[in-house]
C-alpha cells in the first residue's frame, strides 16, 4: 500500500473569505461542515492550488484574494509523508495579477522553478458538483478532466500542455493575418506536431491503465465499472504506429490545411479537439444517456479508480476533495464510498451542509465546522 501524504496543518491568509485562518488537520477523513456560502468549499480550493494550475474553480489567481484585501493571498500547508515534513507556500502579491506567471512557490522555504515542483511532495484529486455535467457538457471540460488525470501520474503532462497551447495560439494569429510566411509555420507546426503527439500519447497511456485500475471495481458494486475511450485522429494513431511517424503525418495535416484553417480563423485538427468518450458497462449505454444518479456513480468510480492508479504510480496516496458528495448519494453508496477511502489509505476531505450525513464516520473522521471565515470542532 502507497505511504500516506496528509496536510497537518493549513495556513490561509487573505484567500476567498478568509482574512487569516490556521487549522491542525489529522490524517484520513476530514468533514468540513457548515451553511452555504460558509466557506467550505474556498477550503477545498486553497487545497486544489497546492498543485499546478488554476485549482477546481480554475479562477483566475487574483479573484480568489480576499475582496479588502491588498490583493493577493498565501497559502501554505505542512505535510507529511514517508519522508517527513515538507513546508509548500503559494500565492500572488498585490498587483501581481492574475496569470499564471504571477504565482510563487515556495518549497521548505526555497523558491521553487515551477509549479509542477509540488507534485513531487503531493497529488491533489477533486470531485465538485460542477463536474455533475461532465458526460453531457462540452467536450473542453473532458478533455481538461482528462488532462488533469494524466498530470498527477506524468509531472511532465502539464508542460506539454502549455506549450502546445502557445504554438497554436501562434498559428492561429498568423492564420488571422493572412501570414504566408511558410517558414514561421513550418516552426511553430514542427512544435506543434511533436507537443500534440506527446500530449495524445500520454493520454492514450492513462486511458489504459486506467481503464486496467477500472476493471478491479466489483461487478456488481455501488459505483459501476465504466468503459472509457479516446475519440481522435493522434489517439487513435498512436495506438498503431510509431510516434515518430505520427508526428510526421500531424505536420503535413498542419501544413496541407493552413488555407481550411485560415478562412475559419484557427486550427481545426490536433489534440485539442479529441474527447474522452465514457460508457455504463453494465448497462451497455453511453453515459450520457444514463440517469442523473448513474451518472454521479460512473464519475465517483472512475474518480476512486484514478485514485487508487495515482497513488500505485506515484508511491504515495493522493490527497481526495470531495465536495458535497454525501448529498448526492444514497446511504448505501455513503457507507461504500467511506469504506472506500479507508481501504485507499488516503487524507480526504469532504464538504456538507449537514454533518449528520457522515455520520457514519464518527470517530473515524476529524469533523470540522465552518461558519464564514472561522473553522472549529463540530460540536
Amino acid at each position: 500500500m502507497p505511504a500516506q501524504t496528509y496536510i497537518s496543518k493549513l495556513t490561509l491568509t487573505n484567500f476567498r473569505n478568509y482574512a487569516g485562518l490556521v487549522i491542525d488537520l489529522a490524517p484520513g477523513a476530514v468533514v468540513f461542515s457548515g451553511d452555504n456560502g460558509a466557506g467550505k468549499t474556498n477550503l477545498l480550493e486553497a487545497i486544489s492550488l497546492l498543485t499546478p494550475g488554476r485549482g477546481l474553480r480554475r479562477a483566475p489567481y487574483a479573484d480568489v484574494a480576499r475582496e479588502g484585501g491588498d490583493g493577493g493571498f498565501a497559502l501554505h500547508a505542512r505535510l507529511d509523508g514517508p519522508d517527513g515534513q515538507v513546508e509548500i507556500g503559494t500565492g500572488i502579491s498585490g498587483g501581481d495579477g492574475a496569470g499564471e506567471g504571477g504565482r510563487r512557490v515556495r518549497i521548505n522555504g526555497a523558491s521553487a522553478r515551477s509549479a509542477e515542483d509540488m507534485l513531487e511532495w503531493l497529488r491533489v484529486v477533486w470531485l465538485t458538483p460542477a463536474m455533475d455535467a461532465l458526460f453531457t457538457g462540452p467536450a473542453a471540460d473532458r478533455r481538461r478532466f482528462l488532462d488533469r488525470l494524466v498530470l498527477a501520474i506524468d509531472p511532465g503532462h502539464g508542460q506539454r500542455a502549455i506549450d502546445y497551447e502557445k504554438a497554436m495560439r501562434g498559428r492561429n494569429r498568423l492564420l488571422t493575418e493572412g501570414s504566408r510566411d511558410d517558414r514561421w509555420f513550418e516552426a511553430i507546426e514542427t512544435q506543434m506536431a511533436e507537443t500534440g503527439v506527446a500530449i495524445a500519447a500520454a493520454r492514450a497511456e492513462m486511458v489504459r491503465l486506467l481503464a486496467a485500475m477500472i476493471d478491479r471495481l466489483p461487478d456488481t458494486g455501488p459505483f459501476p465499472q465504466a468503459d472509457i475511450g479516446l475519440s481522435g485522429d493522434l489517439e487513435a494513431e498512436i495506438a498503431a504506429a510509431p510516434a515518430v511517424d505520427v508526428e510526421e503525418r500531424f505536420r503535413r495535416t498542419l501544413a496541407d490545411g493552413r488555407d481550411r484553417d485560415r478562412a475559419a480563423g484557427r486550427t481545426l485538427e490536433g489534440p485539442h479537439r479529441s474527447d474522452l468518450v465514457v460508457r455504463h458497462r453494465p448497462k451497455a449505454m453511453p453515459a450520457e444517456l444514463c440517469s442523473t444518479g448513474e451518472q454521479k456513480a460512473l464519475l465517483v468510480g472512475i474518480v476512486l479508480s484514478h485514485a487508487r492508479l495515482t497513488g500505485e504510480m506515484s508511491g504515495m496516496t493522493p490527497i481526495l476533495l470531495l465536495d458535497e458528495i454525501a448529498a448526492h448519494l444514497d446511504g448505501g453508496r455513503r457507507a461504500a464510498l467511506f469504506s472506500i477511502l479507508e481501504d485507499l489509505n488516503c487524507q480526504a476531505f469532504m464538504t456538507g451542509t449537514d454533518a449528520a450525513l457522515f455520520s457514519s464516520l464518527k470517530g473515524r473522521a476529524q469533523f470540522l465546522t465552518v461558519d464564514h471565515g472561522t473553522v472549529g470542532p463540530t460540536i
